[in-house]
């Protein structure tokens, strides 16, 4: 079954992907944060889509879609268009290449993530193994 990226379906697919990732448990095994995904409007994608990521420790503790209601401050903020995202999903971006060019936007500490890019690559990774479609492939 292809996910719709993105989608509510997707982000419940992708905290299942990280929870049974070994090679993400061992990166991120010191890691803690939190992140808010946003992938801005543009073609096919009408709204911004805003997903929440708990990581903690190796695992995914929580993943849903934020519609705004949410009281939570994550500490980063990631925000991209969909092309930008399905470039790193289909490895033809590296994400790290992609912050450093803001390609993709971050609010939040760059040194943190920049000391936990073997963790922030095998995060990419398990989106890429979702079998996934975009709005204007549907």
């Amino acid at each position: 079954m292809a996910y719709l990226f993105p989608s509510a379906e997707w982000v419940e697919q992708l905290k299942i992907e990280i929870n049974r990732s070994e090679a993400y448990a061992n990166s991120g095994k010191t890691w803690e944060g939190d992140f808010c995904f946003i992938v801005k409007p543009g073609g096919a994608l009408k709204e911004p889509f805003k997903m929440y990521l708990d990581l903690w420790h190796g695992q995914c503790r929580d993943a849903f879609v934020m519609t705004g209601a949410e009281t939570k401050k994550p500490e980063f903020t990631i925000s991209g268009t969909i092309e930008t995202y399905r470039q790193i999903f289909n490895k033809k971006l590296d994400p790290i290449q992609a912050l450093m060019t803001r390609k993709l936007e971050l609010q939040g500490n760059m040194m943190k993530i920049m000391k936990s890019v073997k963790a922030t690559l095998d995060l990419v990774n398990c989106c890429g193994l979702i079998d996934m479609k975009y709005p204007d492939q549907t």
